[in-house]
């Protein structure tokens, strides 16, 4: 399974998400992040994706959890993703290739153009909480089995 990264900057009450423009997940909001290179840390890896896709480094990184994404009709997908929110940032947010970014206020998070899942965990993770689970996707991306890790 692969290891991966989503970041969620959180600065003056708003929190930056962008918009995926191509590969998995094209065309919903998201936190940046990716997946790790070899022996990179989940820490370092979050660092790198953030700025590699919406050109800030993420500052004073907390970590929140930890969730599985599983998709049995695709298992490349699968990967197991450390989430972290980020209580600052260094740069102005860019469009990349990648992904194009906008903050939000907190109250009004885009979750009908966000993956499925993310309306039954992101909610707690930005009020301050944390997250361990494993989601089962189907193949229209909708979440057909949620666990407790």
């Amino acid at each position: 399974m692969k290891l991966t990264t989503l970041c969620y900057p959180i600065v003056n009450g708003k929190v930056l998400l962008a918009m995926k423009k191509r590969g998995v997940g094209v065309g919903k909001w998201n936190g940046p992040g990716g997946k790790l290179k070899a022996n990179e840390s989940s820490e370092d890896a979050c660092l790198r994706e953030t700025q590699e896709e919406v050109g800030v480094i993420p500052l004073f990184l907390e970590y929140r959890g930890v969730i599985e994404f599983i998709v049995p009709s695709d298992p490349e997908i699968d990967n197991r993703c450390k989430i972290f929110v980020a209580t600052a940032i260094e740069g102005i947010p860019v469009e990349t290739e990648e992904m194009w970014p906008r903050w939000f206020d907190r109250d009004n998070i885009p979750y009908d153009e966000m993956w499925d899942d993310d309306r039954i965990w992101l909610p707690s993770v930005l009020a301050g909480g944390s997250v361990s689970k494993r989601f089962t996707f189907d193949v229209n991306g909708k979440v057909v089995r949620e666990e407790d890790l």
